[in-house]
Order: structure tokens, then sequence, then C-alpha cells
């Protein structure tokens, strides 16, 4: 607990009514949650206003409330702070409420469209392979030493955040890797974290049902390197076109890292296989469990990181070895037919030609692929087209299907899907996508190879408003089951047919 007036030192107050200076027990932003004793910010989403929640959340015990304008009805006996931005309010005093926690270890963040949960999750896995406890924030989980903790959010709140990083300095941990994303930024959860260094990994088309504008998306990134302290590192991928634009005004200390350019951090594919490939990392070559340029990107991203923390070249290499792959994250499975299906969470134009360009690099003449892959509802539809051309101009097969449509007519959204359409291109339309993996493995043959794209790691299907599950990985092995079941039934059948024809001969 800590007094409202402690919390308040470094936010900027425009008006303060109060008779007293409460006790705080806990920081809330959503009134349903609130308790005795608790201060809640009223915040206004996209979705509601928490301006609206005041009283509710006066009537569960609230003795604090910050907002940007006073409720017409003001409590006695309860403290009403007005600030200019409640989101900026709230981050400024979660870090004070719980003692600055980001400042007793080393945070890095991880930035950019496509790479950031690999990166985070390799970093952590890395660090912890070397022997510290280490933390992660991600979109698949969050971790605090070896306890997992469900992820709602790719960056969560700043209360929570906050939280977190608490229990992590009070179990232990020396360092937290931590996705940063272009909503966090802007929605200033991560105002108040003094970060050890930031990574960028790459900028494409995401995100603009929420930004508006490709160079709003761009300002939203770059906002996290001009924020970082003069103490910390900025490791950019030069080969992006905006690896540069996105360090131009940072005080940070510089570092880059390339594939195809002179630069601090250098990296070469020198052979690709299914079960990894070999890599020449600044002069040195190390195998690893991973594929595709892509990762290649991912994983000199962490070697560069890792050098900038203080650690060796030999042993960050040895450590990098034995590197898993992350859940979700081209992802194989195989059937007993002798199918390979990889899952892969890419939702992105660019993710998606990404991942099939590394099984174009590694499959062999006569195999065919067949790609499954949506575009989610309520988010950006300019994507979709091109979702579709790349899918079917790169696919023997192109299966559209759904991929958590949400509030969005899932037809609608694999029409938009269907104007990017190679010509001449084998597709199917298929709006379910249980039916849709179905349908590819049954279509597949032994040596072939089936990509499905766009939920990777997720358990769910968010149809309407409901959360559905619903696992790929699940589906892929439901439908090799029932295929080695028709096999098995259809050589049955074959071998009883063979002895039924020799015993009436």
């Amino acid at each position: 607990m800590k007094k409202l007036s402690e919390l308040l030192a470094s936010t900027a107050v425009t008006q303060f009514i109060t008779a007293s200076d409460p006790m705080v027990g806990a920081l809330q932003y959503d009134s349903r949650k609130v308790q005795e004793g608790d201060c809640f910010f009223a915040v206004r989403g996209t979705q509601s206003d928490g301006h609206n929640y005041i009283a509710s959340a006066v009537k569960s015990g609230a003795r604090a409330v910050v907002c940007q304008e006073l409720p017409q009805l003001v409590e006695e006996g309860v403290s009403y702070v007005v600030v200019e931005d409640s989101n900026k309010a709230m981050a400024d005093m979660a870090a004070a409420f719980y003692d600055y926690p980001s400042e007793e270890l080393e945070l890095v963040g991880v930035t950019g469209t496509n790479g950031k949960t690999t990166v985070a999750t390799l970093l952590c896995d890395l660090f912890t392979m070397m022997g510290h406890k280490s933390g992660l924030i991600s979109t698949v989980v969050y971790r605090i030493g070896e306890r997992e903790i469900d992820s709602t959010h790719t960056t969560p709140d700043a209360i929570r955040l906050n939280a977190m990083l608490r229990e992590m300095v009070d179990e232990g941990c020396d360092y937290c890797f931590m996705e940063v994303s272009s909503h966090s930024v802007v929605q200033d959860r991560i105002r108040g974290l003094r970060f050890a260094g930031g990574i960028f990994t790459n900028l494409t088309h995401d995100h603009l049902d929420y930004h508006g504008t490709f160079s709003e998306y761009i300002k939203a990134k770059r906002l996290f390197f001009d924020a970082l302290p003069k103490k910390a590192f900025a490791l950019t991928n030069i080969d992006d076109r905006n690896g540069e634009v996105m360090v131009q005004n940072t005080v940070a200390k510089v570092s880059r890292y390339s594939l195809r350019s002179m630069a601090d951090y250098r990296c070469k594919v020198l052979e690709m296989l299914f079960d990894g490939m070999l890599l020449d990392v600044c002069d040195k070559e190390v195998w690893v469990q991973l594929l595709g340029r892509f990762n290649a990107y991912n994983l000199l991203a962490v070697y560069g990181t890792a050098m900038l923390l203080g650690k060796s070249s030999d042993e960050v290499l040895q450590a990098m070895s034995a590197l898993r792959k992350v859940n979700g994250r081209f992802e194989p499975l195989r059937s007993e037919s002798g199918i390979t299906a990889i899952v892969d969470y890419a939702h992105t134009p660019d993710a998606l030609e990404n991942v099939i360009a590394t099984i174009n690099d590694i499959r062999r003449e006569g195999q065919k692929l067949y790609v499954v892959c949506g575009c989610g509802g309520d988010r950006d539809s300019a994507k979709r087209p091109e979702m579709g051309r790349i899918a079917s101009r790169e696919a023997d097969v192109a299966i559209f299907t759904s991929d958590n449509p949400r509030t969005e007519d899932p037809e609608k959204i694999l029409d938009q899907m269907e104007e990017g359409k190679v010509q001449g291109s084998r597709t199917l339309r298929i709006s379910d996508r249980a039916q849709a993996i179905n349908t590819a493995v049954m279509l597949a043959q032994a040596g072939d190879i089936i990509l499905v794209a766009g939920k990777g790691h997720e358990t769910y299907q968010i149809v309407g408003r409901e959360k559905l599950h619903f696992d790929d990985r699940e589906e892929l092995r439901r439908a090799f089951a029932e295929l080695c079941s028709v096999i098995r039934s259809s050589i049955s059948a074959f071998f009883f047919s063979i002895v039924f024809i020799s015993e009436t001969i």
C-alpha cells in the first residue's frame, strides 16, 4: 500500500479534490475489479469510456479516482485527481506503486511487425541456458523464471506490466525480454519503464485498422527508440528499408545487423535442411535447429543483443545451437504416410511470403505445396487481397479459410482474399477451418508439404464475440489419424480381396 501523494510524485495534475491523503491498496482501470481502498483510472478506450464507470467504481470502494474530467457527482471521502491523459498518469503511477521495477533488472524490448515473439522468446531461453534467471513478456506466454502465466496481450497494460516486472525482480530475475507492440507505445503502456536496450526486427503492412496510415505505424514504432535512454543500446535490422529510420532520433548507442550488408553483426545461411541450418555468424559457424532466412535474422538479433549485454561470442553460439523452435512458429508435424505439415503464425503478407520462401528452399522436385490460410476479421482489410495473391501464386493448391472472423462475415473476408487470386492458380474456398485443414491432408500425397498459416500457437477461434477452442495442430493430428485409418482400411480390404480371389481360384 502507498499514499496517494507518493504515487502522484511524477504525475502532472491539473485539479485535485481531496479531504485527505488516502492509502491506496491497488490500482484498477476495470471498475468490475475495484475493491475497498483501490485507485480507479477512468481511461478513454476505443470500445468504451472509463468515465462512464466512475460511480460504479466508487460504489465498489474506490477511494481515489484519476480522470480527465470530473464527474457531475463528486462523492465525499473520495479523492479526485484530474489529469490531461489518464493513460499517461496510470503508467507513471503504476511504476511508482511497484517501486520502479524496470530499474532493477536489464529490460530489453523487441519491436517490429514480424519476429518479435521469436526474438524475445529465444533471448529468454538463451539467457536461461547461460545461467540467468529471466523473464519473458510475449504474445504466446508470460514467464517469471520457470513459472508461466497465460498471455492476454502482446504487451499488457501498464499496471499488469509493472506488477509482473516487480514479481520478476522479487523472484531474482536478472533480465526481462519483452515484445513492444505499436499499440502499447501510443497507448503509453511502456511509459516510465527503463529499457537497457531495444531491437528492431522489420516493418511490413499490418495494424492499419488501428493506426490509419503506414506513416503513423512507422511513427509508433520509432517512438520506442526515441524514448530510449543514452546508456541503452538500439539494435536495428538495416536490411529493412525502415531500419535506419527507427534509430534516426535515438540517443541510445546504435548497432546494426544484416544478412546482406556490412554491419556490426553479420550472418550467412550456409546450408538448410528440414531439421536445421548451418549459419556463419560473424565468421563463426554454428548449426541451429531453426529454419529459414527470417529465422537467421531473428538469431542474428539474438546474438547481437547478447553481445551488447556483455556476453562472450563462444558462450552465446554454443547456447544458440541448443535453442528450440518457438511454439507455432514454423512448427513441423509429420504423418505416418509421409506428409509434412508446417504450422506458422504468419498472418501478414511479408510473413507468409517468408515462410513459403523457406519451404521452397527446402522442398525437392515433385513435392507439392498446399497452403491453408485466412485473414482475421475486424482487422486491417487492405492486406487480404495481398495474402490471397501470395498464397495462390506460390502454392500448388491454396485453400482460403477462416482465421478469427470475429464480428465480420467470413464469406466477405474470403471474397476480399479472392480479389488477389492469381489467374490460372488452383484455389479452394472452405470457410470452415477444420474442414479446410482436413481437405489439404486428404489431397496431399507422401512427400508433399502443407502450410497452415495465420494462427500458429493460438488455441482458439474468435467467432462473433465468442472464443471457441481451436488448435491447428490438433486438427492436423486428427486429419492425419483419419487418413492413416483410411489407408489401413484400404490395405486390409486389398489383402482381403487377394485372399478371397486366391481361395476362389
